[in-house]
């Protein structure tokens, strides 16, 4: 394809946060027109009624997804909830591509998924095609799939940060514990009580204790690239701000294997890898460094604790952490380079 190509895009979930942020950014794509925004509860509202900072762009009005013209549609991106994407999804006309922001076509066994998400899932034809999107690790995969599904935001900062240590022999697998933390977005735009402003602000809280539905996910890669079972100890903790993400690892080294030796791999593995960095040695990642950018940083520290190694890996839960790497798999997708329409620095302060 020619850089100059153009592909109508349309947005299913348009009035959710990952939705708004996609179509933030995908506004700007150069190969990318936004044909239509779907949003159940707002439909026939413009989009500036529900996001009043997209009054310039001119876009169309929010719509039912039965009054979508599919034929004119090459692309859909899917922000609706876990276990409402599928049923939507499998509507769609088999020539439109599909990105699904969701968790329905995540994980591999539909067993699993029912276990962590309460019902069975009922797009099973289509489950089985569908790409595992974390961009820098299925590169080849996505480049020729119909259906791609964007990893969590979680497992996106876990699985950069650990995909290659496990993938080389680097570290144990019997007792990696992950401390993760991420900014009240993540948890969508619906009310909820732990959400509001004299509830989340001054605090910090755990939630999903040992029951989270991302570990599943992180434990499905990790495994997959360490040919056994790998089990996960895994603590999320909502922090009272917007957006950001960062998941502190704390990993057992294979013997022989030195804190220098993860940094090492970790820096040949993202090689080509626009958006992951290896920061510099003694550098701790933080969020406000890749706040609303597809940037994922990682850093590697030796532990007093001998025979251990810290893995701190931070992004932007709504950016590389959904949208943006939705964008970065609809490139990959389309023959386009990676960074096309990502190319945004993080905002600091």
């Amino acid at each position: 394809m020619t850089s100059k190509q153009t592909f109508r895009a349309a947005v299913l979930g348009a009035s959710g946060y990952t939705g708004a942020d996609l179509i933030r950014l995908a506004a700007r794509h150069p190969n990318i027109e936004i044909a239509a925004l779907i949003a159940k509860s707002h439909a026939g509202q413009p989009l500036a009624k529900v996001f009043p900072h997209f009054e310039s762009l001119g876009l169309p009005d929010l719509v039912r997804p039965e009054e979508v013209d599919w034929n004119t549609v090459d692309v859909a991106f899917c922000g609706l909830p876990h276990s409402t994407a599928h049923s939507e999804i499998a509507k769609l006309p088999a020539r439109v591509k599909v990105i699904d922001m969701s968790a329905d076509f995540r994980l591999r066994d539909l067993a699993t998924y029912a276990e962590w998400y309460g019902g069975d899932h009922t797009a099973p034809e289509l489950h089985k095609d569908a790409v595992y999107g974390l961009t820098e690790h299925y590169r080849e995969a996505i480049a020729t799939a119909r259906l791609v599904a964007c990893p969590g935001c979680y497992p996106t900062a876990v699985l950069l940060a650990l995909l290659p240590l496990a993938k080389g022999g680097l570290i144990g697998l019997d007792s990696i514990i992950v401390d993760a933390k991420s900014g009240v977005s993540g948890a969508g735009r619906s009310l909820k009580q732990n959400i509001l402003f004299s509830e989340a602000g001054e605090g910090l809280s755990p939630y999903g204790v040992g029951t989270h539905r991302h570990v599943p996910e992180i434990e499905q890669e990790l495994a997959a690239v360490a040919g056994q079972d790998v089990r996960v100890n895994f603590t999320p903790h909502l922090v009272p701000m917007t957006r950001g993400e960062l998941c502190t690892c704390y990993v057992p080294l294979a013997d022989g294997v030195s804190a220098g030796d993860l940094r090492t791999a970790l820096t040949g593995a993202y090689t080509s890898s626009p958006f992951v960095r290896i920061v510099d040695k003694g550098v701790i990642p933080a969020t406000q460094h890749v706040r609303g950018s597809n940037y994922c940083h990682i850093g590697v520290f030796a532990d007093r604790i001998p025979g251990r190694a810290i893995v701190i890996s931070t992004i932007d839960n709504l950016v590389k952490g959904s949208a943006g790497q939705a964008l970065q798999n609809f490139n990959a997708m389309h023959g386009l380079d990676e960074t096309t329409g990502l190319e945004q620095l993080p905002l600091f302060p």
